[in-house]
């Protein structure tokens, strides 16, 4: 009778590979254990310098990218080769000679656009840039996205490169709304097969929402609301139904509104409504910087430059309705009534009517 407690050599084998698969294991188990224990912590861990160079506000990854390439950034002394690149705050980095400087709080700010501007920090063409007519005493600022050269309405400014690249990345999924002016006739019925998306010449266009607002003479008025902002987007889109846009407004971008804002303010988002706004996740991905104090501000050699400024006095403007700037009626001038000659004051004589 066979010993039940004898095993065969073929199951001895069987539990020494075990055994020795357990062992291997184990032993990757804790190499990988005292990796882990030996990396840096995330805040030492460094990154990209061009990532460094964006979150500095001092300009977009891939013009940091660039600016490497053609030799204007030193690292630790040394002309940086290639972007490819990590570095710390212990690493010394110089721009043009100048020290880089330090993370700034991270800052929104809302810009009216007009028409006729372009979204670029400097256009080959010599066309004027939005850059260009910004306030004097705005910091160092990047884009959120871009708005072509006829495109008007809501632009969102930041001096976080990381957080204007997260708010770009079509998964963060902020709605973006426009309205738009276009030549030609359309249905509410093909207006809503573009629920299921469209693909123009190739390219695939996600879910729009889109609602026809009003037919004015041979124009159409819609409402256009989508979350990728792919280019030239509602225009290429339209263009496919038949319709030629001849202005185009966006009014809000994600939880951000145009609303009274006029043609060419600009208002910073205050800071606790930013970090509401933005929730622990985004500020996260973006790694928005809110324990910063506010940076000073700019010197005059710093300060953006901007289109000389008028000698004329500045007059007080009328409040508007803000819709208003969204009509194409064409309004006659204000009143007839002729005034009465200036006195010396400059102000229109009180006997100029009784004379008449």
């Amino acid at each position: 009778m066979k010993d039940k407690n004898k095993s065969t050599p073929a199951a001895a084998a069987a539990a020494a590979s075990k055994a020795m698969t357990a062992a291997k294991a184990t032993a990757t188990s804790k190499r990988a254990n005292a990796s882990k224990a030996a990396e840096p912590s995330s805040s030492d861990a460094g990154e990209r310098i061009a990532k460094r160079m964006a979150r500095a506000g001092l300009c977009s990854r891939r013009d940091a990218e660039r600016w490497i390439a053609d030799g204007r950034v030193r690292l630790n002394g040394k002309v940086l080769q290639t972007p490819a690149c990590v570095v710390t705050d212990k690493d010394r980095i110089e721009v043009d000679g100048e020290p880089l400087p330090g993370k700034e709080r991270t800052r929104l700010w809302l810009y009216h656009k007009k028409s006729g501007l372009v979204t670029t920090s400097r256009d080959p063409e010599g066309r004027k840039t939005v850059f260009e007519s910004l306030p004097d005493d705005l910091p160092r600022v990047l884009s959120i996205g871009r708005l072509d050269i006829n495109t008007e309405g809501l632009l969102l400014l930041t001096n976080d490169g990381g957080l204007a690249r997260a708010l770009e990345l079509p998964s963060t999924g902020w709605l973006r709304r426009y309205r738009v002016r276009a030549h030609g006739s359309v249905t509410q019925e093909q207006l809503d097969g573009l629920k299921d998306g469209i693909a123009v010449e190739g390219v695939l266009y996600g879910a729009i929402e889109a609602e026809l607002e009003r037919q004015q003479g041979s124009n159409v008025w819609l409402n256009f609301a989508m979350r990728e902002g792919k280019n030239r987007e509602v225009k290429n889109v339209l263009g496919a139904l038949g319709l030629e846009v001849n202005r185009l407004i966006r009014l809000s971008y994600g939880p951000f509104q145009l609303g009274d804002l006029e043609t060419g303010q600009v208002r910073e988002v205050r800071g606790r409504t930013l970090r509401d706004q933005l929730g622990a996740k985004l500020i996260a991905q973006a790694g928005a910087n809110f324990d910063t104090p506010l940076a000073a501000k700019p010197n005059k050699s710093e300060q953006v430059k901007t289109e000389p400024k008028s000698d004329k006095p500045k007059t007080k403007r009328e409040r508007v309705d803000p819709l208003s700037r969204l009509d194409t009626k064409k309004r006659g001038p204000q009143g007839d009534r002729k005034r009465g000659k200036p006195t010396r004051t400059g102000k229109p004589s009180r006997n100029a009517d009784r004379r008449r």
